[in-house]
């Protein structure tokens, strides 16, 4: 088993889609109308893929521990101080290093639309 895949709302999906894919290499699997004006894209591999759907009317989104929702997503990368250095270049600045539970090295940052985001190197 494996997760297929995983639908975020995001304000701008183009912009969201050029993010994911600078940052973990990904490609463009579907790009279209979602049916009612609303745009979508999926970018992923062969196996899985993230569904970036375009937010109607775009607001504020609450991602905290205190209510249901997505809490955060992880991706494992081949080499995380590269990842590091992509999120920089990329204009991210909330990049936090977590070393208390193994395994593996993990690092946390906040995406475009707020998401919570986790990168692993085992």
């Amino acid at each position: 088993m494996h997760l297929e895949h995983v639908n975020l709302t995001v304000a701008d999906a183009e912009r969201s889609a050029a993010f994911y894919s600078d940052l973990l290499g990904l490609h463009i699997r579907w790009k279209g109308d979602l049916g009612d004006g609303q745009p979508g894209i999926h970018v992923g591999d062969d196996r899985a893929y993230l569904a970036l759907f375009q937010a109607h009317e775009p607001g504020t989104v609450d991602h905290d521990y205190a209510h249901a929702g997505i809490n955060h997503f992880g991706f494992v990368v081949p080499d995380l101080e590269e990842a590091r250095e992509t999120l920089v270049r990329l204009g991210v600045t909330n990049i936090q290093w977590v070393d208390v539970y193994g395994p593996g090295r993990r690092l946390y940052f906040r995406d475009p639309d707020d998401y919570e985001v986790e990168l692993v190197e085992y």
